[in-house]
Parts: C-alpha cells; sequence; structure tokens
C-alpha cells in the first residue's frame, strides 16, 4: 500500500475528494511557487518574524507566520498585531487573487462552494514551513467568524494531507497526497472539518519551485464575514 502515496501514484486531475473538498493538482506554476517562496521568506525574516507556537500539547514542529491578521494560540484568535504589538502586513494583492481564481475553479467541480466565489475576501494568509520530518496534528479551522472555505497552497516537498469528518478526528478519513503546486480548497459541509498533515514525503521538493527541503503551506482565509 505504500506505493499509494508516492508522488504521482494517483490520477492528478482535478476532484472533488469529498462534498466542499477539491483537489487542484499542479494549479501553480513553477514560477508562482517560487515568487510565493520568495515573498514568504521576506515576510518570515521581517518583523512578523515566523515562530513555533506552543499549544497545551506542546511546541509544533511546524514554523509560523500570517499576513493580514496575526493567528494567536493562548487562546486562538485573530488581531492585527503580533504578540509583542509589530502590526502585520496585508495580504499581498496577487496572493488574494490566486485564492479568488483556486476558489472559482475549485467551485467548478464542487458548486457547492459556488455562494463564496464572488465576494471572496482574503483576510489573512497563514505561512507555515514545515521542516523534513515535521507533521501536524488533527485540528479544525473554527476561530474564523465567517464560513468562507479555506485556500490552501502547497510548495516543496509533498505530504499526505487528512481530512476526517465534522464529527471527530478519527476514522473514517481520507488522504490526500499533495505535491508541490497543488491547491486543495475546502469549505461548505467540510469547512469544520478535522483535519491534518501527518507526514511529509522527504526528497520529493521539485525544481524550480524555490525551496531546497521541507514545504511551505499557506492557507487563504476569510475571517469576518
Amino acid at each position: 500500500m505504500a506505493q499509494l502515496f508516492e508522488p504521482g501514484a494517483l490520477p492528478r486531475e482535478p476532484a472533488r475528494i469529498i462534498p466542499g473538498v477539491v483537489h487542484l493538482p499542479a494549479w501553480l506554476a513553477p514560477e508562482t511557487q517560487s515568487r510565493l517562496v520568495i515573498g514568504a521568506r521576506a515576510h518570515a525574516r521581517g518583523p512578523a518574524a515566523m515562530r513555533r507556537p506552543v499549544l497545551r500539547s506542546g511546541q509544533m514542529s511546524v514554523w509560523m507566520t500570517t499576513l493580514g491578521l496575526w493567528f494567536h494560540t493562548d487562546p486562538y484568535r485573530y488581531s492585527s498585531r503580533t504578540p509583542d504589538g509589530t502590526p502585520v502586513p496585508p495580504v499581498p494583492g496577487f496572493l488574494s487573487d490566486l485564492a479568488r481564481g483556486a476558489l472559482a475553479d475549485a467551485a467548478r467541480h464542487a458548486p457547492e462552494l459556488g455562494p463564496w466565489v464572488e465576494n471572496y475576501r482574503a483576510d489573512t494568509a497563514l505561512i507555515n514551513y514545515y521542516p523534513p520530518g515535521s507533521r501536524m496534528g488533527m485540528h479544525r479551522d473554527d476561530t474564523e467568524l465567517s464560513d468562507a472555505p479555506v485556500v490552501s497552497f502547497s510548495i516543496g516537498d509533498s505530504a499526505i494531507f487528512r481530512i476526517a469528518t465534522v464529527a471527530g478526528q478519527t476514522r473514517p478519513w481520507r488522504d490526500v497526497p499533495l505535491e508541490s503546486g497543488d491547491v486543495l480548497v475546502f469549505g461548505g459541509p467540510a469547512r469544520l472539518a478535522f483535519h491534518g498533515v501527518p507526514r511529509l514525503i522527504a526528497d520529493t521538493t521539485p525544481d524550480g519551485c524555490g525551496l531546497t527541503e521541507g514545504r511551505i503551506n499557506i492557507t487563504v482565509r476569510q475571517v469576518t464575514a
């Protein structure tokens, strides 16, 4: 069964995974991936620098920063400033346009996402860097006041994205291999589904994406209704 999770082992066509969840393989061109990585690096080295959040369960293995609004983890909330009072730079128009375009494409495969396409607003973008060997535990994105879909961009090493149900973190779940350039959109009936990244697939970063190892995941969200 291991070969099922290797890059390219599954059909690389747009797919509605479950109601509300759409996988758009290779949606980001290599030059767009590189541009996003350059922007993420510049932002991560600025005043709103990357950090490893500490949760009740311990320190995360993933590094995080945000654009637009800062995502606080104790307690979970958004604000316009980092914990040390630094103003958070806005979400670039380039990234907002990408998110709106991806949502529009996803809605062609999942009509239940359609109601949010016209007025979708990118209030915040969480930039997560996954070093080799890192993971993200099961959780759900329920801090936002808006129920608009989340648009997630993957760059670098391939990863296994696991999505369960709204009811809980355990089976049944679906594992979706995400490669560099892939986009995953989830909303509608799956907007509050539990999800996580149980593992990366080592040494799968493609040439030209801007990374040599690890994974950058950028999730764009509309926070307010």
